[in-house]
């Protein structure tokens, strides 16, 4: 692929949302429901939010995905979380109960590897990440050196007179993802390498606020990260999750589907809802993640799916399955 050929967006998702559709989403029923599969040809699939939370399925998952299987839907499942890898998503599927496999999974983690990739990042060149174990693997099955991450979990950054704090010249871009071991070693070598590395590239996987680690409540998500680096470097990163159209190009070549014939279903209107749209997909918000319909309603919200529903079972009870 050629340089430039597919590109990111260093853009707050915030502020992109007034490409959003302004009309006013449809309750999901019986009616739309059928003419939406019928419309459709592949579903794209959140995974937090909409597929489980943490590690418990959500209620019907298993169910609704084999229905629209036997109907000859293709499933994708589009993830911002950038903790594992594809291999290690295709694993917790499976543990699931769920036959997914790693061709179906585009996470934010690929995204990443796969922008420096197309870009013809210099292989001699190193990647220092700030995030977990799955952007590193990624990396590295792209071919690429990763510093950071997991390894940096338990380093500190002291501040000592007449004392340096070194970094490697080498590294020539920063991936920042979700981090439960964020600290203040990875703030400052992140820094130090997007303000005196010439050309560093400042790379976010996605910069969701909140997102749900645990079933029970949510927690801080990527978007604390990147804007920690933000502040520090005063540089704004280049975006590859959603609402970034960048993972859709893959999409494009590998399932040659239309987007108008794709539904992106998801339970963030600034990241899920507003990639569909950016896309030219349809559009199906469900309420069993983050969004609520308060929120949905609320007038200050500008981006407005197709549709919205509880959960994602509730296409296999509206159809009657």
């Amino acid at each position: 692929m050629e340089k430039g050929s597919m590109e990111a967006t260093n853009s707050n998702p915030s502020s992109m949302s007034g490409v959003a559709a302004a009309s006013a989403a449809e309750l999901l029923c019986c009616a739309n429901a059928r003419a939406l599969l019928d419309s459709v040809d592949a579903f794209l699939f959140d995974c937090d939010g909409v597929i489980w939370k943490a590690d418990k399925l959500i209620d019907g998952v298993p169910q609704t995905l084999d229905m629209l299987r036997s109907k000859g839907k293709k499933l994708v499942f589009v993830t911002n979380n950038s903790t594992k890898s594809r291999i290690q998503y295709a694993n917790k599927f499976h543990s699931l109960g769920l036959s997914v496999n790693q061709d179906e999974i585009f996470s934010s983690s690929f995204a990443a590897a796969m922008y420096l990739k197309v870009n013809q990042f210099p292989p001699h060149k190193k990647v220092y990440v700030i995030g977990g174990e799955g952007i590193g693997q990624e990396l590295q099955l792209a071919g690429f050196t990763a510093l950071g991450g997991p390894e940096d979990a338990e380093k500190r950054a002291q501040w000592k007179s007449n004392c340096l704090f070194e970094h490697d010249k080498d590294v020539g871009a920063v991936v920042v993802g979700l981090d439960p071991h964020i600290n203040y070693y990875k703030l400052q070598y992140a820094t130090l390498c997007i303000r005196e590395n010439p050309g560093c590239l400042f790379i976010a996987t996605n910069r969701d606020s909140v997102g749900h680690m645990t079933d029970l409540q949510e927690w801080p998500g990527a978007g604390c990260m990147v804007a920690a680096v933000c502040g520090s470097t005063e540089q704004e990163p280049i975006v590859v999750g959603k609402p970034s159209t960048f993972m859709m190009d893959f999409l494009l070549q590998k399932f040659n589907v239309s987007t108008s014939r794709m539904c992106m279903v998801g339970d963030r209107l600034d990241t899920d809802i507003l990639f569909g749209q950016n896309a030219g997909c349809k559009t199906l918000l469900v309420l069993s993640g983050v969004t609520t319909e308060s929120t949905l309603d609320d007038p200050s919200n500008s981006i407005k799916p197709d549709y919205y529903t509880n959960k994602v079972s509730d296409i296999l009870s509206l159809l009657g399955e």
